[in-house]
């Protein structure tokens, strides 16, 4: 019998496994633990609206007081959980207290990965809380020139709005196109030329060697071919990694996640929801998958929550299907599927040059996954072929 669960993360996915376990009539003990001082908050507007002032902090909280107060939890905000006791079935706390659980969800998402200097330097940002876009908005007003490292969705929509901003950007790489890991070279070639219409610097295929300093601050990068890019305001954007220090000595197997099965249990009792979870997806052979998308931190705490409360004859396993999307420049930029860097890409319906398209993405003969740039409704039509043979693909979607 469930008395007591604990959430442990206060984003989409804790918030969203809160919710969804009131409503579907569990009634006993529920407490959810966030380290930040804020309530839970969205965190795709963090680096679009909210950096471009367009929201205030406010209006990036996905539920106000009194909506959260009608939840009936326990919310313990701005303070970590340190450990987690599977034997005893407790979570400790910063503040020493210690909560047991007849169920435990982990949602604690992700921490931002940092470059090997500048630590501590005056102009050297990251962007994953609101506390951080906050701080990164007041910079971004007083810097002229900012250089954002890591041209992923973060860093690419991070140089967009610093540019539409007005202000000198350049956007700094490894690889050869924008987006390059996300959605592949085709496209990430295009996400290029969107950057540089629009005034952005690219510099592509260069590592970063270090930071040039001046009184204490930034004042530029020093890349690995020995040239340096100037700026007053340094954007460190080179992915994240799960957050699971805390987890460290619980017994629970941690590699790139929380590991789990296919109905998302890490072990009796815990559960894992979010960008922190890993897991075998039913329909990649096994393959195991952690996502980074907003859409699917709501889905997996809703899927947790359901094999909770359903008991051994009710668990299903959890296979979603990928959704993800940018705004960038007025372009709308949204992936269903898979779509990995080393699939067949194909153009089935619009057109590049239009800035209004769909891309296929084929592996093995199958459709993987679909990419529509300002084209929802023919990115629509490519969702209801996934899976099927390459050569019905291109037919079905031209018709669009």
């Amino acid at each position: 019998m469930l008395n007591q669960i604990v959430v442990v993360g206060a984003a989409a996915a804790g918030l969203t496994a809160v919710e969804t376990l009131r409503a579907k009539g569990y009634e006993g003990g529920l407490t959810l633990v966030g380290d930040e001082i804020h309530p839970p908050y969205d965190r795709p507007p963090l680096s679009k609206e909210l950096l471009s002032e367009t929201w205030e902090p406010r209006k990036t909280w996905l539920r106000q007081e009194d909506v959260l107060s009608a939840i009936d939890v326990d919310l313990r905000l701005g303070c970590r959980a340190t450990a987690l006791d599977r034997a005893a079935r407790t979570v400790a706390l910063s503040t020493g207290e210690q909560l047991s659980y007849d169920a435990a969800i982990i949602a604690t998402g992700l921490r931002p990965r940092r470059l090997p200097w500048g630590e501590g330097v005056r102009g050297v940002h990251v962007l994953r809380s609101l506390d951080d876009a906050v701080q990164l908005r007041e910079a971004l007003a007083a810097g002229p020139r900012v250089a954002v490292i890591g041209a992923g969705f973060l860093g690419a929509e991070i140089a967009a709005t610093a540019r539409e901003a007005g202000l000198d950007v350049t956007l700094i790489d490894t690889n050869a196109t924008p987006l390059e890991r996300q959605v592949g070279p085709e496209v990430g070639a295009l996400v290029a030329e969107l950057h540089r219409d629009h005034g952005v610097r690219l510099v592509l295929g260069a590592g970063v060697a270090g930071l040039v300093e001046e009184n204490g601050g930034a004042s530029g990068i020093l890349l690995s071919d020995g040239t340096s890019v100037d700026a007053d305001l340094v954007v460190v954007a080179i992915g994240s990694v799960p957050a699971v220090d805390w987890l460290v000595g619980s017994g629970l197997r941690l590699d790139d996640g929380v590991l789990c099965d296919v109905y998302c249990q890490a072990a009796p009792g815990v559960w894992a929801a979010g960008d922190v979870a890993n897991w075998p997806h039913p329909t990649m052979a096994g393959a195991r998958v952690r996502l980074e998308q907003r859409t699917n931190a709501a889905q997996q705490a809703m899927a947790v929550v359901g094999n909770i409360l359903g008991g051994e004859a009710g668990v299903k396993p959890y296979s979603p299907v990928p959704f993800g999307w940018t705004h960038q420049f007025g372009a709308k930029i949204q992936t269903i599927g898979w779509c990995p860097p080393d699939a067949r890409t194909e153009i089935v319906s619009g057109s590049p040059g239009d800035r209004e398209f769909v891309a296929a993405y084929h592996r093995d003969g199958l459709l993987v996954g679909a990419l529509g740039w300002n084209s929802a409704r023919g990115l629509r039509q490519c969702r209801l072929l996934l899976g099927r043979p390459s050569a019905e693909v291109a037919a079905t979607a031209a018709g669009v």
